[in-house]
């Protein structure tokens, strides 16, 4: 893992906030097989790190929740960044010895090597290590991202080190969203947000800051101006953009502003939705 793609001047996913609708049962399966530890805990809210200061993932038992509905925007998969493929080794072989199905299976895209599942609710997780940039190809300004079986014999002898839970340099690599049109996305992340489209795929664009393979996906794979997801069912409730300044930032709410998004100001984020309804907090990178 290269920290420059996760700190000034990228810009970055922070962290994540979830729908669950048990969360006791979240809270086993978040410590007990992906190996976070708990910063907080009150209510119907659980915010979980792997550093012990900073929270990654949040996850909340709304009132009433429902379960995942399908076909739908919002998220596809958050992305947990692993700092080296020894961890990502050790993590491989935690889950087989946990029984953990990789429902979604795993993938080397040249750019990283990644292993796919989902929580309880249906939330997909993805686990991943970065190959170093290096080795990336770019050609025009886009970098190629495949996607190939990934070697699991390989990875799983890379290390024999026991897994103790996610490392201290763990991060929130990427978020993937699914939107409801690829037009109105690339407006809100590339134009508002300052974004640049590093590549594409059918149906989806997957866009970074400072050169990085990506740091959002997004699809429209749940159909062409899906819905928009209840705000009580398991899924996404927003997630964090992490700026490198405030001056980086205030740039980025002008143009959305003049874009005619509504961004508001609340405590020491700004907020805002994309046009499918995803809630995103635009925070400094100073801001705890």
């Amino acid at each position: 893992m290269e920290e420059k793609f996760f700190r000034s001047p990228a810009t970055h996913v922070g962290q994540v906030n979830i729908n669950v609708t048990d969360l006791d049962r979240s809270l086993a399966f978040y410590q007990e097989v992906v190996g976070f530890n708990v910063l907080e805990k009150s209510g119907n809210t659980v915010s979980l790190t792997a550093d012990g200061s900073r929270p990654l993932l949040t996850i909340v038992e709304p009132e009433g929740a429902l379960p995942k509905e399908e076909r739908k925007t919002g998220l596809f998969h958050f992305a947990i960044l692993l700092p080296s493929r020894s961890d990502l080794s050790s993590f491989l072989t935690h889950l087989i010895k946990s029984g953990q199905t990789l429902q979604l299976g795993a993938s080397d895209h040249h750019v990283s090597e990644a292993l796919y599942f989902n929580d309880p609710d249906g939330n997909g997780i993805e686990v991943y290590r970065d190959r170093p940039s290096g080795e990336w190809e770019w050609s025009g300004g886009k970098v190629k991202m495949v996607t190939e079986p990934l070697n699991g014999d390989s990875l799983v002898a890379e290390s024999d080190r026991e897994w103790h839970g996610l490392p201290q340099k763990t991060v929130m690599g990427h978020i993937h969203l699914h939107v409801a049109n690829l037009t109105d996305a690339e407006v809100f992340y590339k134009h508002g947000l300052g974004f640049d489209i590093v590549t594409t795929y059918p149906g989806a664009l997957f866009i970074s800051t400072a050169g990085y393979h990506h740091h959002i996906g997004l699809n429209i794979w749940n159909g062409e101006g899906a819905g928009k997801p209840s705000t009580n069912s398991a899924g996404l409730r927003w997630y964090s953009l992490v700026f490198p300044d405030g001056k980086a930032r205030q740039e980025a709410v002008d143009r959305l502003e003049q874009a005619e998004f509504n961004v508001e100001k609340a405590g020491d984020a700004y907020r805002v939705e994309d046009p499918s309804g995803n809630k995103i907090h635009l925070i400094v990178e100073h801001t705890k």
